[in-house]
């Protein structure tokens, strides 16, 4: 595990998105509410939020770290049949949080998935990737 001990401590961010493709119908029915299982989006925002909070339990040598926000948003592209998750993370520490903001993505759409796979089993996964980073020695970063 890398020492952060000498790194000075400072408010951090990350963004980070993702995307599930599915059959129209599909995302039909999560956009109405129609799910039996109930609120498949309240559900995966759970599920991100929670996850982002777990991500050192996950990710060997990921360092611990106190989150004091995270904030988990979806959209629906009906166009391409898929809905956008984005993750928002934030701490005051002294390493990043780009970690948290990815696991949080990648767990809500597998929340997604495991709630709809009775329907839609050829649901895809896409992009889960870093958007913006802000905060310690590197600063600023943004995809783009």
């Amino acid at each position: 595990m890398v020492d952060v001990g000498d790194k000075a401590v400072t408010q951090r961010t990350a963004v980070a998105e993702g995307y599930i493709e599915m059959q129209p119908a599909t995302l039909d029915m999560i956009l109405k509410g129609e799910h039996k299982k109930g609120d498949v989006l309240a559900v995966a925002r759970l599920a991100g939020i929670m996850a982002s909070k777990k991500t050192s339990d996950l990710i060997p040598l990921c360092h611990p770290l106190p989150i004091t926000h995270v904030a988990v948003e979806f959209g629906a592209e009906a166009e391409l049949s898929r809905i956008r998750c984005q993750a928002l993370v934030k701490t005051c520490g002294q390493t990043g949080v780009e970690m948290e903001a990815l696991t949080a993505v990648q767990v809500a759409l597998l929340t997604i998935y495991d709630m709809c796979k009775g329907v839609d089993r050829g649901m895809t996964l896409q992009t889960v990737r870093l958007v913006e980073k802000d905060g310690g020695k590197s600063g600023h970063w943004r995809r783009g």
